[in-house]
């Protein structure tokens, strides 16, 4: 009788790369592994690497993994078999399903974005205080017309993948959430762009069509990205490893921790350590291809 298969390893080429055996072999040996198959999701992009568990720690098998990639354009996240096809997805926004800071972009109205982006990556770094810096930083944005955000909104960019994400996701009956520390004035119109169900983000205080340079009470911070995820789980009755959640911050650590799966994306080096899953060089796809969907699966 075959041992049972325990853990999937699923290795996403980042642009402009190419997966083949010979690669993947490779990998396994320096990672001292040996396979139990391999599942070929997309020819030379993604493949699941099967793992037997027996006699293996999960965070072992991960930092072999890790390590053994460290010096190539590969993603590799590693999880149990069971549960893959996740029924929940919350997100963050900014640098995350969006390719900017949507408060750094504001800054840029009034002059302020280099000061405005070195309050940013603190926060994102978990350096300061995530509600101080971002009042701190919405104070010096008084003035700014919604005329000018709806011109700003113009030149947002989707990371790329996030539409076939959320799509294929929802083609395949999950519920897709856009949870961020942002503004709703960015939210709003970039979850419709991808195609999220919902979005939550902050308010920011307007009078006579300008901002006033207020956020509107309560903040959503760290803790209330964390209880969103619990309470959109709660809503539809499904276990923690049914969800999944993605961002970049220290912000949306809790977050991360709180889901099934919890990916650091592109992030920074403190979540991307802490978190239990990372992409650093492939696209948002890459989350397809972790819950083992083919590519022509995908919804354009």
């Amino acid at each position: 009788m075959s041992k049972p298969v325990d853990y999937v390893a699923t290795f996403v080429a980042g642009r402009g790369a190419t997966l083949n055996d010979r690669t993947i072999a490779s990998v396994l040996y320096d990672a001292a592994l040996v396979d139990a198959g391999r599942d070929w999701l997309a020819p030379d992009l993604a493949v699941d690497v099967f793992l037997p568990g027996a006699g293996h720690d999960f965070g072992d098998l991960r930092a072999r993994l890790q390590t053994a990639v460290a010096d190539d354009p590969l993603d590799v996240i590693l999880q149990p078999t069971s549960e893959r096809r996740k029924r929940l997805l919350v997100a963050d926004m900014d640098s995350t399903m969006i390719e900017q800071e949507c408060v750094d972009e504001l800054a840029d109205l009034v002059g302020l974005r280099e000061h405005v982006a070195a309050i940013t990556e603190r926060a994102m770094r978990g350096e300061v205080a995530f509600e101080g810096a971002l009042k701190e930083r919405v104070a010096l944005l008084a003035g700014v017309t919604l005329a000018q955000i709806e011109t700003l909104l113009t030149r947002i960019t989707l990371t790329p993948g996030a539409r076939r994400l959320v799509r294929t996701m929802r083609a395949h009956g999950a519920y897709t959430a856009l949870v961020s520390g942002g503004f709703t004035l960015f939210t709003e119109p970039v979850a419709a762009r991808i195609g999220f169900h919902e979005t939550r983000a902050n308010r920011l205080e307007v009078v006579d069509d300008a901002l006033t340079g207020v956020v509107v009470a309560p903040v959503l911070g760290s803790e209330a990205k964390r209880r969103a995820l619990v309470e959109l789980r709660e809503a539809r009755a499904l276990s923690q490893d049914a969800t999944l959640a993605i961002g970049d911050g220290a912000n949306d650590l809790d977050m991360l921790r709180e889901a099934g799966l919890g990916v650091a994306f592109r992030a920074k080096p403190r979540v991307a350590q802490a978190a239990a899953a990372r992409v650093d060089h492939a696209d948002l796809t890459a989350l397809l291809y972790a819950q083992g969907y083919r590519r022509e699966e995908f919804a354009e």
